[in-house]
């Protein structure tokens, strides 16, 4: 696939080199790439694009050629020379900024053709692995899979989706190819594709079927290689509208009025992959109106939504959800999103924020509503203080729905003809919710830092159905099975 080549040009003869460099050759490299991975188009060689690097031990240019030749899709030879001369090379071809500098027949960005190869065109093993991700991407998106897993083991390289929650294997092109497979979505989140030893995070977007879909991408280094999971976000398949959530209408009215106070703080709890993050969505689309600021702190942001005024979380840079709640209370907000309250300092701030004038939203992982209450007090945060701010609690959990196409009697037996639902018996999800609205009974239990059972029983005198009630019905109404309701209750 990829070859190596010593012996490059040195600082003193590189300008020269490049002079006699034809400009419209750098289109053989999108800017972007040149930029991130410090390398420059020099020639053509039997076939293979020669790159120029940066000086390295022979061992470490041969891994990378192997690396970027996959990444391009195509035969890589790597010529190493001088790193200074070589930074000043790509600003000079192709401009600080990542953009490309036109040629004389050529406009900026343009792949052109260079000696009779078309540098755009992946050949051979390359063009295989670039279209095998294509392809894996775009069927995820068609069979509404949330995730995308491409795993990497001994002797197998698997690649699954998460479809309704549960994983499938979709496809094991074999070991060999899983290192090209991660090289190529590394490039495409803009990864540094040569780093193996630590995760990376990045994100995609790609126009499938002629709408946009973000990937959110995480790497990481196993025994075998690196796992590489995809989030799939379409935003046009999901309901980000409270009455397409299929709330009760009770629970329903009830949200409507939590959020429709000037103050306080509305939980969303409930397990990973629940849906806790659709329900705050749909919420700000209800609140996000032109008198209204909204500002939300998640992590990461995982849909646009217009109006908003979105920040992702970045440890690195020192941007927690404590620091970014600061900082949001100078804004002038009127509703404040927190992705998750994971500690007490956010926890107080946010409380802060409710006790000044503002709506709260925020998400955290407990098994019901009542104990939403003992984790934050558990967290170190003070019962009145809780007592003065909390408006509500929605649990939720996600179960697969039947499929409506083919009604499997019986479930040990899927209809495998099923077009709906591959033979699984399910399409799509529903929800199972449990609210807890706090009135001055619960408040003055909180006060006083009562058991959570108390809480629980005075929510239920409150109108509160419990999770396992609201399943019982789910079931009862054949929209779902027992089995499913109790994998996830």
């Amino acid at each position: 696939m990829s070859a190596i080549a010593c012996g490059g040009p040195d600082s003193a003869s590189l300008p020269a080199v490049l002079e006699d460099m034809a400009l419209d050759l750098a289109g053989a490299v999108p800017p972007e790439f040149a930029h991130v991975h410090r390398v420059l188009p020099w020639r053509f060689e039997a076939g293979e694009l020669v790159l120029l690097a940066a000086e390295a031990p022979e061992f470490e240019l041969s891994e990378r050629a192997n690396e970027l030749g996959f990444a391009l899709g195509r035969p890589v030879q790597l010529v190493g020379t001088n790193a200074d001369a070589l930074t000043a090379a790509i600003a000079r071809h192709y401009g600080t900024s990542g953009a490309p500098r036109p040629g004389p027949e050529s406009q900026a960005g343009t792949p052109t053709e260079s000696k009779g190869c078309d540098p755009a065109r992946p050949v051979g093993q390359g063009a295989e692995v670039v279209d095998l991700v294509a392809d894996t991407l775009a069927a995820a998106v068609r069979r509404r899979a949330s995730d995308i897993h491409f795993e990497p083991f001994d002797q197998d390289f698997k690649i699954r989706y998460r479809i309704d929650g549960v994983l499938h294997d979709v496809a094991s092109p074999g070991p060999e190819i899983g290192a090209a497979v991660s090289s190529r979505i590394k490039v495409l989140a803009g990864l540094d594709i040569a780093e193996r030893r630590v995760a990376q995070d990045g994100r995609i977007r790609l126009a499938i079927d002629g709408r946009e879909i973000d990937f959110r991408v995480s790497t990481l280094p196993t025994l075998f290689g690196e796992s590489v999971v995809l989030r799939v976000l379409d935003a046009a398949a999901i309901q980000l509208e409270l009455p397409q959530l299929g709330l009760p209408p009770g629970v329903l009215a009830g949200i409507r009025d939590v959020i429709g106070r000037p103050h306080g703080i509305f939980i969303v709890t409930g397990p990973t992959g629940s849906g806790k993050t659709t329900t705050l969505y749909s919420c700000l689309r209800e609140l996000n109106v032109t008198e209204v600021k909204v500002l939300t702190v998640e992590d990461p942001v995982e849909y646009e939504l217009e109006g908003v005024m979105q920040v992702g979380v970045n440890p690195v840079a020192g941007l927690s959800f404590a620091s970014a709640l600061r900082s949001f209370l100078r804004q002038d907000p009127d509703v404040i999103m927190v992705g998750e309250i994971r500690d007490l300092e956010t926890a107080q701030i946010a409380i802060q924020a409710a006790l000044t004038g503002h709506l709260v939203l925020t998400t955290l992982h407990t098994n019901d509503a009542a104990g939403a209450v003992t984790r934050l007090l558990d967290m170190g945060v003070e019962p009145f203080l809780l007592a003065a701010t909390l408006e509500g609690v929605l649990a939720q959990r996600l179960v697969r729905r039947r499929c409506l196409r083919c009604q499997l009697p019986d479930l040990a037996e899927p209809a495998a003809q099923c077009p709906e639902c591959d033979g699984a018996g399910f399409r799509g999800r529903l929800g199972i919710y449990e609210l807890l609205l706090v009135n001055e009974e619960i408040r003055e239990l909180l006060a006083r830092r009562e058991p959570v059972e108390r809480i629980r029983d005075a929510a239920r005198k409150n109108g509160m159905r419990p999770l396992a009630v609201a399943a019982d019905e789910v079931v009862r109404s054949g929209l779902t099975t027992r089995a499913e309701v109790l994998k996830h209750l």
